[in-house]
């Protein structure tokens, strides 16, 4: 089990680095008129500290457990990860986009798996 945790950990990272800095370094605008039309509602600080969240989420997923320096971060991680997941879904639905909800609910249930599995493997 622990390949297939490291597996989804790092998918997981991955993703939030990503849809992070993608936050963090484009126009918060641009993203609004593109696949980010929720941008337009928020502020720049509100769209930039969503980006610092899912940075900070992909982070806690890796380098704790891999370091072993306070491993519980990991699965603590995966939960914070599960409720900006939660907050996508909610999104995508106040914004009628339910053609876009399959891949915020998979990501949801990875974090999940993690945060689960992780509270197993890593507890004190």
């Amino acid at each position: 089990m622990d390949t297939a945790l490291w597996i989804v950990q790092v998918l997981l990272a991955a993703i939030f680095l990503v849809t992070g800095m993608i936050k963090l370094t484009q126009p918060r605008l641009k993203m609004a008129a593109g696949p980010m039309r929720w941008a337009a509602d928020v502020s720049d600080a509100q769209f930039r500290a969503i980006g610092v969240v899912e940075l900070l989420g992909a982070i806690g997923l890796i380098v704790p457990a891999a370091f072993g320096i306070a491993p519980l971060l990991t699965p603590l991680a995966a939960v914070g990860l599960v409720l900006t997941m939660v907050g996508a879904i909610r999104t995508h639905v106040r914004y009628g986009e339910s053609d876009r909800l399959a891949v915020p609910i998979v990501v949801l249930a990875l974090a999940l798996f993690v945060a689960a599995q992780g509270f197993t493997t890593y507890s004190l």
